[in-house]
């Protein structure tokens, strides 16, 4: 009877913010793949650029020249790179959103939170989704690793057939990195962005300073920090999902490695590369998760009153 009843529960629209938990989980899907086509061209630039750290030889290159060679490749074929991994981000909307969002606000809901999220539910979604987010990141990785070699994205079939050889335990490269990862992109992203955007609003309110542009400044303000947190996060990521499958995977501990080398030869610039471009993403891909959910959310919500499903309470927004 329980089971039933917090299955019920799951379409029940609450009183405090007038959706259900089954409409706040489809904001964030919505707003998520809002994102995912819009900074999907940056997104595979920035790879570019921190995969091709290295030559030919293995031996560090300068960030400079890193960046001419991810432009090359863009040059080279535009539409290809700008949509490479394109396909398993969107599948992944499902197989990574669903189980993050899904434990998100599960322990949102369970704290009592109604879709406010804290600390302690972005921990616990960031830990227990990483193995549900790792292969599909792994295979958006390799789809772009051999673009420079081959000018084409790595079919999706193929990636899976080699790593079906060794039980797909290679999709798995890169877990302690995307954990950590994970966990600040959701305090900060998750998190922190939205009671931020509610402080700019509330503030700058009486210059007209609306939602699509407060959300735009308080990303601007977070993205600096979760870049700065990431990005080293980011580049180990990249040097362990990018090594071919059937090759000798790299651990975290030898990609620290490569990443502290890089930083004796280039400084800053060696830990830092896609640093700029991941800011840039920030922005773009925080402001656009968060708009995308807040008019699915609007949407819902007006839905909800004009059914009588939700009756707003005097003086609320």
């Amino acid at each position: 009877m329980s089971v039933f009843q917090t299955y019920s529960d799951y379409f029940v629209v609450s009183e405090k913010n007038g959706l259900s938990q089954f409409q706040t989980m489809t904001a964030y899907l919505g707003g998520s793949a809002f994102q995912t086509v819009l900074d999907n061209p940056v997104t595979a630039y920035r790879q570019l650029v921190q995969q091709y750290a290295k030559d030919a030889a293995g031996k560090a290159v300068d960030p400079k020249i890193a960046t001419a060679e991810a432009t090359a490749v863009f040059k080279a074929n535009p539409v290809g790179a700008c949509a490479s991994g394109l396909a398993p981000r969107i599948i992944g909307v499902g197989f990574k959103r669903v189980p993050k969002f899904g434990i998100l606000l599960g322990i949102s809901f369970i704290l009592g939170e109604d879709g406010n999220i804290s600390a302690p539910a972005a921990f616990g979604a960031s830990v227990l989704s990483a193995p549900f987010i790792n292969p599909i990141r792994m295979i958006e990785k390799q789809q772009r690793a051999f673009f420079k070699e081959t000018g084409v994205e790595k079919p999706i079939m193929e990636i899976l057939r080699e790593a079906a050889k060794q039980n797909f335990q290679p999709l798995f490269r890169g877990s302690v990195p995307l954990m950590g990862h994970s966990c600040a992109s959701a305090l900060l992203g998750l998190a922190g962005q939205p009671k931020l955007q509610k402080y700019i609003k509330e503030e700058l309110s009486q210059y007209g300073v609306g939602t699509f542009t407060s959300g735009l400044l308080a990303s601007a303000a977070v993205t600096p920090i979760y870049v700065g947190v990431t990005n080293p996060l980011s580049r180990l990521e990249v040097i362990m999902q990018t090594s071919k499958i059937d090759g000798k995977a790299i651990g975290v501990i030898e990609a620290c490695k490569e990443v502290i080398n890089d930083s004796k030869q280039f400084g800053l610039r060696g830990v830092f590369r896609g640093q700029g471009l991941g800011i840039a993403k920030g922005i773009l891909s925080l402001t656009a998760f968060h708009q995308g959910r807040i008019w699915l959310m609007d949407a819902f919500k007006e839905n909800n009153i004009k059914n009588g499903s939700y009756t707003p309470k005097v003086g609320s927004a």
